[in-house]
């Protein structure tokens, strides 16, 4: 059995979430040191045109020594979204009504992408 299929299998406490398409697994694992961390996978199911399906999966190691920074970042994260834009989902995927805002982009010649502007409809027989 190779390395990585042993460290796969030191499982000592998991948690999951289903969300849609996307599963998140938590799980507490142990070193070879049994010196606990966590990996955080997420796997998301795509389905081919005939029909079969596959996963995708990434997946974040997260050690002891970064658990304070990475739960206050994610703090941050978190409540800066939700204090910007609520807890309702907004997306055309949630809401069959949604309506999707498109702007153009111009690059400047330094290279600077600046604030988006409404398209403005032009009518080429008027020119």
């Amino acid at each position: 059995m190779r390395e990585n299929d042993m460290l796969e299998k030191e499982e000592i406490f998991s948690k999951v979430l289903r969300a849609g398409r996307r599963t998140y697994f938590f799980d507490v694992r142990a070193t070879k040191a049994d010196d606990y961390y966590i990996t955080i996978t997420e796997s998301k199911k795509f389905t081919e045109e005939d029909g079969s399906f596959h996963f995708k999966k990434h997946k974040i190691y997260l050690y002891k020594e970064d658990f304070a920074a990475f739960t206050e970042i994610l703090e941050e994260m978190t409540s800066y979204v939700l204090n910007h834009k609520g807890e309702e989902v907004i997306s055309e995927r949630h809401q069959k009504d949604f309506k999707k805002e498109y702007a153009t982009e111009r690059i400047t010649a330094d290279g600077a992408i600046p604030e988006t502007s409404n398209f403005t409809d032009i009518d080429f027989d008027d020119i």
